[in-house]
């Protein structure tokens, strides 16, 4: 006779994740790190006393803001490489909905998160409750549904046996691969609540280790034939490099085909910067050493990337005549992207695959020499936008130089959305893997500290410096807050420019007016003269603002030995963005315009498209 156990449905879901193990490493851990909580009507009573009866297990941790919490979530899971994960969990209405932004982050960047949110009553018995949002014509819609477009799996658990298969198919999706993502299961607050006797074997300890794909026989056999027939072979490394943990299986093949590398913004530090075919930063925000490579390409393997336009320049960067992708993807999606020959298969595993496969071939000497001059020459033209300067106003690239100089590459370095993600791509020097942490797949303004908060969390060890401009800071800050509460120390340089510099400088090679997003080009009575070092003491950091690259140099160097959180403000020109390198981006510019400006950028623009290859 099956042995059962009587617990609530919150109870049981509490339980089942705190038995949930993984290795690394040779040491048994607890896959979920613990769980970030914003109670509220629609889950205090029901999971917060299950967290409460678990928390030596599965520990809880207090946020001030829903979105921002599944961002530290997410950032945890992308720092330890998808082996450990964190879940979320809200009450219905806002705090749901807050979630929603984040779901969709990690859903583009296929990074594992479970999101807890609280629902409606199953029974309907007391509809509307507070925080419901009625459909007129569907009885079963709440605005959890709003997940559904952003989570691998979906489930709303409406009867307290459902939790029982909703949970293994959601620690299914959390650590496959392929399939990697957020997962929802939205549980109804009543049933939270309600009891059920469930069988003792389901809070049995399971341990999950990650899934290593070989590839297929046939697409080995033509992936190496593509390669073998390559006279300017290129390798572009994606954040799966990261997670399967090739980045040594890469440098072996690299080292010994000679083929030099390009990084994705997920794929950067995949070799570190130093590496002598490391390309670094491909596309839009590409170095010079790796664009002119990836124009010449005539074989282009993708390992691990979902070649999204900013690698590929709006598909007008590959240029070279007859060209062939290979696409190695433990995702078929993205391996067959774009009419390559797909290899889907573990990067890991298929690099190795495809280097016996290789048996001894090489990459021309002219290409590989070629490549190692192209690299020694972006490095004299990065070595100037980034040398330190006494302008009254720097650059965010002369910025960038002196965190580098202060805090080497020893450091976590991590940024979001803006004008930081082109720069850092291209000038940040990454050592080890994962010492780079960028989020530019959803580009999502605010992720930056909370994000950082995540990563310290999961490398407690390391120093994790964010990067963030004034106004992702302004979107989303509470979380310096957190970090003090839980001391967790982060070291955050707040570039202010006054606005959006990014997109006013797009908007303007667009040939938009300076229109609403500098502050002093926005509808105003009076300019705002923000005190960000006061704001940010007020959360309880140590905060200043300095004058100069130099003094920032030396702020930097005291921050290391601060115990809390600090936040080093230093004021920027909106204007100066780093020319040398880059690629073309297709932002679709007005076809009709009484401005001579708009009709000029939108003959550039048609230019520029025929370049893209359409179909391809």
């Amino acid at each position: 006779m099956t042995k059962t156990i009587r617990l609530t449905m919150a109870q049981a879901l509490t339980r089942f994740l705190a038995r949930q193990m993984t290795e690394i490493d040779g040491e048994k851990l607890p896959i979920f790190g613990g769980v970030w909580a914003i109670f509220g009507h629609g889950n205090v009573a029901g999971i917060g006393e299950a967290l409460y009866g678990e928390r030596e297990a599965l520990p809880t941790f207090r946020a001030h803001n829903e979105q921002a919490m599944t961002h530290a979530a997410i950032a945890y899971a992308k720092a330890n490489f998808r082996r450990r994960f964190m879940a979320t969990t809200t009450s219905i209405g806002p705090g749901a909905l807050n979630m929603v932004t984040a779901a969709a982050l990690a859903h583009v960047n296929r990074l594992p998160v479970l999101l807890l949110p609280g629902d409606v009553f199953a029974n309907r018995i007391p509809d509307p409750v507070l925080q419901q949002a009625e459909d007129f014509s569907d009885g079963t819609a709440t605005v959890n549904d709003c997940f559904r477009p952003v989570s691998r799996y979906f489930d709303r658990i409406t009867r307290p046996e459902q939790i029982v298969p909703a949970l293994n198919r959601a620690m299914q999706v959390l650590t496959d691969p392929a399939e990697c993502g957020p997962v929802t299961l939205a549980l109804c607050q009543d049933v939270q609540a309600e009891a059920c006797d469930y069988p003792e074997s389901f809070f049995a300890e399971r341990l999950w280790t990650p899934r290593r794909q070989r590839p297929d026989r046939g697409e080995l056999a033509a992936a190496a034939a593509a390669l073998r027939a390559a006279r300017k072979p290129l390798i572009v490394a994606g954040g799966g490099v990261l997670y399967s943990g090739a980045s040594d299986a890469l440098a072996d093949f690299v080292e010994a085909t000679g083929i030099p590398v390009c990084e994705t913004q997920g794929g950067k530090s995949s070799l570190p910067d130093d590496h002598r075919l490391n390309m670094a930063a491909v596309g839009v925000t590409g170095t010079s050493a790796a664009n002119r490579l990836a124009e010449e390409a005539d074989v282009v393997l993708a390992v691990g990337t979902r070649l999204q336009d900013f690698t590929t320049g709006s598909w007008a960067l590959f240029k070279g005549e007859g060209k062939t992708l290979v696409g190695l993807n433990v995702q078929p999606f993205d391996a067959g992207k774009h009419r390559a020959l797909p290899l889907v298969a573990d990067a890991k595993e298929g690099l190795a695959e495809l280097f016996t496969a290789l048996n001894g071939w090489k990459a021309p000497a002219g290409w590989t020499d070629n490549a190692v001059k192209g690299k020694a020459e972006w490095q004299a033209e990065a070595g100037k936008v980034t040398a330190s300067t006494n302008v009254a106003l720097p650059s965010d690239a002369q910025v960038i130089g002196a965190v580098q100089r202060a805090m080497g590459s020893g450091v976590i370095a991590l940024h979001a959305a803006g004008g930081l993600p082109g720069e850092m791509h291209k000038l940040w020097q990454a050592g080890a893997p994962g010492s780079y942490h960028a989020e530019y797949g959803f580009s999502t303004m605010g992720y930056e500290i909370a994000g950082a908060l995540g990563v310290k969390m999961a490398r407690p060890d390391k120093e994790v410096v964010v990067m963030v401009g004034d106004g992702s800071y302004l979107m989303l800050n509470s979380e310096i807050a957190t970090s003090v509460m839980l001391g967790l120390k982060l070291t955050v340089v707040l570039l202010d420019n006054r606005g959006f510099g990014c997109i006013n400088r797009l908007q303007m090679a667009t040939g938009g007016a300076n229109f609403n997003n500098l502050l002093k080009d926005a509808r105003h009575e009076t300019l705002p003269d923000i005190d960000f070092p006061a704001h940010a003491s007020s959360l309880g950091a140590i905060a200043q603002k300095v004058s100069s690259i130099s003094e920032l140099e030396t702020a930097l160097a005291a921050a290391k030995t601060n115990e809390r959180t600090t936040v080093l403000v230093i004021d920027t020109d909106p204007l100066v963005s780093t020319e040398a390198g880059g690629h073309w981006w297709d932002v679709a510019v007005p076809e009709v315009s009484s401005r001579p400006q708009v009709v000029a950028a939108r003959k550039e623009y048609d230019e520029k498209r025929k370049a893209q290859h359409v179909g391809d």
